[in-house]
């Protein structure tokens, strides 16, 4: 396992149940020596999270996921080392919020509808000081008793084409690249495998993201840990000549299969994200 680095987390400025201090904290206690920070569309835990790396001796790579479409699919890039409140990047997670916003509006007014009053308060208690996510909605209906776990109100009611689903169209993925390399950051096509894309698929997404300037993909992932599946993903790393990385996607502390650090090796061929000349400097 390669536990001394791990380039994809969330915290509490998006949808992740601890702080960014807390993260930080419990990313030196699992062995995690370089932690990013990748809130969803958000830097705002980033300057919270560098100070609590300073006093606990961890490196901290500022960083950012952001939603993106393309060819009418979500993707997520993972922007790594950007200057946290650079103006172009800040006026694109400016737009990304309002979409947000919107769509958790009508997400509470559809399970409203459904006979789950209330919906929008509690997803918003949960939020905090935060943007409201599906995230918090599934943990809403779940504490409420209207499902078992998050998997299942997804499934049930906030994914696309259920009762409470709300499609959306997100900036574009050549717009979002662009923002991240202007911010001084490294752009990273996060957990490939997550979109359910054939091989066609991939090759033309692969093909887009490299066009567009992105250098990297994720290749370790603590979400798809199997041996065959990161063999899978580093083929592709190589064929595409990407950079690549590794991060766990930790949410929360209460999924016992993904956690800081806990991450398969990269393949010893590969070149690792964290070598790029950008990210070299980018650290608290």
């Amino acid at each position: 396992m390669s536990a001394c680095i791990d380039l994809h987390s969330h915290s509490t400025a998006s949808d992740g149940r601890l702080t960014p201090t807390e993260l930080v904290t419990r990313a030196r206690a699992k062995g995690v020596a370089t932690l990013a920070l990748t809130d969803h569309d958000t830097t705002a835990g980033v300057a919270e999270a560098q100070a609590a790396a300073e006093e606990q001796g961890l490196r901290l790579i500022p960083g950012v996921e952001i939603s993106t479409t393309w060819a009418r699919r979500d993707f997520h890039i993972v922007g790594l080392g950007v200057a946290a409140q650079h103006p172009g990047l800040q006026t694109l997670l400016a737009e990304i919020d309002a979409i947000r916003r919107e769509r958790a509006l009508t997400i509470g007014r559809k399970l409203a509808r459904h006979g789950m009053p209330g919906a929008w308060e509690g997803a918003s208690a949960r939020a905090g000081a935060a943007t409201i996510t599906r995230s918090h909605y599934a943990g809403w209906l779940v504490a409420e008793g209207h499902v078992n776990t998050p998997n299942e109100a997804f499934h049930k009611w906030l994914r696309k084409g259920r009762p409470a689903g709300v499609s959306v169209r997100w900036p574009g993925m050549e717009r979002a690249v662009a923002c991240i390399r202007e911010a001084g950051g490294v752009a990273v096509l996060a957990h490939p495998l997550a979109y359910g894309l054939t091989g066609a698929w991939m090759r033309r997404v692969l093909t887009a993201f490299r066009d567009a300037g992105g250098e990297a993909m994720e290749v370790a992932c603590g979400t798809r840990p199997r041996p065959v599946d990161v063999a899978r993903l580093a083929e592709w790393a190589r064929r595409y000549a990407l950079l690549a990385s590794q991060g766990s996607d930790f949410h929360h502390p209460d999924n016992p299969w993904v956690d800081l650090g806990r991450l398969p090796r990269l393949p010893a061929d590969l070149t690792p994200v964290w070598h790029h000349p950008r990210l070299c400097n980018a650290a608290s």
